[in-house]
């Protein structure tokens, strides 16, 4: 790192700055390059700490450059000092950060506050992971072995996990291992050490640090050390609708938009607790600082079902609406670096982007401070291709340990107003593969989740068709497909009612309206405050919807409209306390054998 100024800043805009480059002995401007990382330095005359302010190149040009600072610019004037670091923004990668609440330039929030206080100082650089903490390191190589990027050196134990210590990505070719320790030992303390096939000595420590705009797994995919694999089962998140009727996969990509109030900070809340991942990454990105609070106190006390809480396997990077724009722009790259690091493992990582509408601003605002030409509703012309990148840093991988890790990347999207048609949506539907349109009227109506199942969508319904009957039923997507035509066929008598009254259908159009509404309220519906009803596992889902279609594909022999009404209401009422009813007790018994002699007796009649 460079101590010396090797540029001034000549003009500030905002958080974007323009340095102008000095010259070295022989004349030449010093280089640098796009997405290196800058400090810059505000002169001080009280002789207070030299703030040394992080910034990242976005423009080059013949001897000057346009950087965006992560920081407030309050004070930056022209003239003042730029240090170059040589390095692009990094993250550091090793044991110690699950539990972790950083920042999106990864400083952890809780050092922090716990060393300055609550009002965090400017241009202040702290260790993402500590650096004195000790790690009982287990080697798995023998000195002579032969290994390359990404390959098994040794693990440490970090909460409930086995962390691997593995091969620096960047390293290029193999390497012999010329000396191994075992111990207890800090981060920084190097326990290999490797001859490259130059001849040259590398020591290897427990931790590394990476570019957080570059895959992880990129020059491994490139070498064949790694395999992207297809998708091939179900992220089950215990959520009724989201499992049955709009799925995500495990390795794959779905989006979560919708107004305020619609219930998207509880659904993924849900979400991160449930589903049948390893290790979670929330990334707060630009939402309003009383979510991220919320966030941030809830999940160390959430319980985990799988013992303990909820933050021993998750990591937060949290960015409110309040901090740089520049520094916002940057947490989801942290998040999804982090997140490759783990899926690296071997294990299954959640990724909950929250939310990538605040994260598109952030470039929109970076785009018009360097005056690029915009595109619809002033987003840069890149929107798209940016978004495209980002979700597909998601994926399921083959390690070089040939075990099989994923990333399942969510974003929420706040589009203003609930509008769906907006830039950034539109952009996100065009890339992901499960549409959950979180919607204000179901919300209103206290039907949570508010995911609206007639907009909704869900392209691995069909893809993972092969493990839902296999593992479920046979022909178990059919059936799906069959209850959301119920529904959509519901729907379009609904809204003849509203102009004719009940009086205005047929009792066959009022029958198919009816159950569509138990299928609504029985099944789409969840209780998330519930002990029991919060979380339903894949079986009981199975048993639940059979039962359920069988119900609603063998109505009695009904009369009339009220008789039509008063059969639902009943059949509805048994469906709900069966729900709230845990499973094999006298109750879920009773209920449902109730729902039982209702279906033999129509079968018998």
């Amino acid at each position: 790192m460079s101590q010396t100024p090797s540029a001034r800043v000549i003009g500030v805009r905002d958080d974007i700055v323009s340095i102008r480059m000095l010259k070295d002995d022989e004349g030449e401007f010093y280089p640098i390059t796009k997405n290196e990382v800058v400090l810059i330095c505000p002169q001080r005359t009280d002789g207070a700490r030299q703030e040394k302010l992080q910034a990242e190149v976005l423009r080059v040009r013949h001897g000057e450059a346009d950087v965006q600072v992560f920081e407030t610019t309050r004070g930056v004037a022209v003239g003042d000092a730029v240090e170059q670091t040589g390095q692009m923004l990094s993250v550091s990668l090793g044991p110690g950060l699950l539990g972790q609440v950083y920042d999106g330039l990864q400083n952890p929030l809780e050092v922090i506050a716990g060393q300055q206080g609550f009002f965090l100082p400017r241009g202040l650089a702290v260790d993402g992971i500590d650096q004195q903490q000790k790690w009982s390191f287990q080697p798995s190589v023998k000195v002579g072995a032969r290994v390359k990027a990404g390959d098994l050196l040794g693990r440490v134990a970090e909460s409930r996990f086995s962390h691997k210590i593995m091969v620096p990505f960047n390293l290029r070719g193999e390497a012999e291992v010329t000396w191994v320790q075992e111990g207890s030992f800090t981060v920084s303390t190097p326990v290999v050490r490797l001859r490259l096939s130059n001849g040259d000595e590398r020591e290897v420590s427990m931790q590394q640090r990476w570019p957080v705009r570059v895959p992880v797994n990129r020059d491994l995919l490139r070498e064949g050390y790694n395999q992207r694999q297809f998708p091939d089962q179900p992220m089950l998140t215990s959520i009724r609708l989201i499992d049955t009727f709009f799925p995500v996969a495990l390795g794959g990509t779905a989006c979560i938009p919708g107004p305020f109030g619609a219930g998207k900070t509880v659904l993924q809340g849900l979400i991160s607790r449930y589903s049948n991942v390893d290790i979670v990454v929330i990334v707060a990105c630009g939402e309003r600082a009383g979510e991220v609070v919320e966030t941030i106190t809830e999940f160390p006390n959430m319980p985990d079902p799988r013992g303990g809480t909820l933050m021993d396997r998750t990591v937060i990077i949290c960015n409110t609406s309040s901090m740089p724009v520049a520094a916002r722009e940057a947490s989801i790259y942290t998040g999804i670096t982090i997140s490759e690091y783990y899926r690296q493992m071997g294990y299954n990582v959640l990724l909950i982007a929250d939310s990538t509408s605040r994260w598109a601003q952030a470039m929109r605002e970076t785009s018009g401070r360097l005056e690029e030409i915009p595109g619809e509703e002033a987003f840069p012309a890149y929107l798209d291709s940016a978004v495209r990148a980002l979700y597909e840093r998601a994926g399921m991988v083959l390690t070089n340990e040939h075990e099989q890790g994923s990333l399942t990347l969510i974003g929420t999207v706040s589009p203003a107003g609930g509008n769906f048609e907006e830039p950034v949506t539109q952009s996100t539907l065009r890339t992901v593969k499960t549409f959950l349109g979180l919607s204000a009227e179901r919300a209103y109506k206290r039907a949570y989740p508010a995911v609206d199942p007639l907009i909704s969508w869900s392209r691995y319904l069909d893809q993972l068709e092969g493990w839902f009957n296999d593992r479920l039923a046979p022909q178990w997507v059919e059936q799906v497909k069959r209850m959301l035509a119920l529904l959509r066929e519901g729907e379009q008598v609904q809204q003849m009612m509203q102009v004719t009254g009940e009086e205005g259908v047929t009792l066959d159009d009022y029958l198919a309206w009816q159950k569509s509404q138990c299928l609504d309220q029985v099944y789409l519906q969840q209780d998330a405050f519930d002990d029991v009803d919060a979380s339903t596992p894949v079986e009981r889902q199975k048993e639940l919807f059979m039962l359920l279609v069988e119900c609603l594909d063998n109505p009695p022999a009904l009369k009339d409209k009220d008789a039509v009404r008063a059969h639902f209401v009943k059949l509805a009422g048994l469906f709900r306390n069966l729900n709230y009813s845990r499973h094999d007790s006298p109750d879920y018994r009773r209920y449902l054998s109730e729902i039982k002699q209702m279906v033999v007796h129509v079968q018998a009649s």
